[in-house]
């Protein structure tokens, strides 16, 4: 129970130097799925983050950091792997409905128990690669699997015309922005303060021409 406690303390923490505001219930729902999560990684070796305190840092807090630039009633979670950051921002958004598109069996499995032990009724998993992604999205978010050229030719199809589409990276690679495909901007790029982490973080905020 000290452990829980001193998690529920560093995520507070970080909501409160991050600004957010999130439903009452939503902390205890994050820290159930980090729960689930330690749980299911031994066998299923989801992420290599081990240490539960790192994991609200690492994981909750660099996911939430950017939900003040998530906009619309839809979101695909692209690649998603272990559910970040789509299952952060879905708890933390239960308005919003969350798409989380993986084509790895052992995450999809984790990811449909997440749903429905949590449980998260706005949130559907897709297990398919992200070229096959039907229909189309207000927001796209996808963490570093590929490069934005690479993303964006694989997935730039479901994203709606006046849809936002998320790129969570590390580092900025100038060539890197450079090679956005055609049809596609560069709108904006926000710097993000994870409170706890000591590395760089931005959000490519990308936007159909």
């Amino acid at each position: 129970m000290h452990a829980r406690a001193s998690l529920q303390q560093r995520l507070e923490s970080g909501l409160g130097a991050l600004r957010l505001e999130i439903p009452a219930a939503a902390v205890g729902s994050l820290l159930g799925y980090l729960d689930l999560l330690a749980r299911w990684n031994q066998p299923y070796n989801l992420t290599a983050v081990r240490d539960p305190a790192q994991m609200v840092t690492r994981h909750l807090l660099d996911s939430l950091a950017v939900l003040p630039q998530v906009h619309g009633a839809t979101l695909a979670d692209l690649g998603s792997g272990a559910g970040l950051p789509g299952i952060p921002l879905a708890i933390a958004r239960p308005d919003l409905h969350v798409t989380l598109v993986d084509s790895n069996g052992k995450k999809a499995r984790f990811l449909r128990e997440a749903v429905r032990s949590l449980p998260l009724p706005n949130v559907q998993v897709e297990q398919l690669r992200v070229e096959e992604l039907e229909g189309s999205y207000d927001c796209i978010t996808a963490r570093a699997f590929a490069s934005l050229a690479d993303m964006l030719a694989w997935g730039g199809h479901a994203l709606n015309p006046d849809g936002v589409w998320l790129a969570l990276k590390g580092q900025l690679e100038q060539t890197e922005l450079a090679q956005v495909p055609p049809g596609f901007r560069v709108a904006a790029i926000h710097a993000l303060t994870v409170p706890g982490l000591d590395a760089q973080r931005h959000v490519i905020e990308i936007r159909r021409i």
